[in-house]
């Protein structure tokens, strides 16, 4: 079966449109905590209490949700949620 590049690209933005959609409601329902000990933790050395002076995730650009809640949703750990005192090495100070 052969596909227009018409037909790619729709079918391509659509995929992207269902990703990102897909994306927000699963940080929505984040309730699991990182677990330190995964695969994908380690990797980024995320801990749930920091050791960096002035370095935590409430005040991380890729932390959501509302400021002084303990657990909230990350962009980095899709699903699960990062403790406000917390720390990894995607760590990005927010613009002031």
């Amino acid at each position: 079966m052969t596909t227009s590049r018409r037909r790619f690209l729709k079918l391509s933005a659509g995929g992207l449109v269902g990703l990102s959609v897909g994306g927000i409601s699963l940080k929505a329902f984040a309730n699991e905590h990182v677990d330190p000990e995964s695969p994908q933790a380690k990797a980024l050395q995320y801990v749930h209490k920091s050791e960096k002076d002035g370095a935590i995730c409430s005040n991380c650009a890729l932390v959501q949700g509302a400021d002084g809640e303990e657990w909230r949703p990350c962009a980095i750990f899709p699903g699960k949620l990062v403790n406000k005192d917390g720390w990894c090495a995607a760590y990005a100070k927010k613009p002031a």
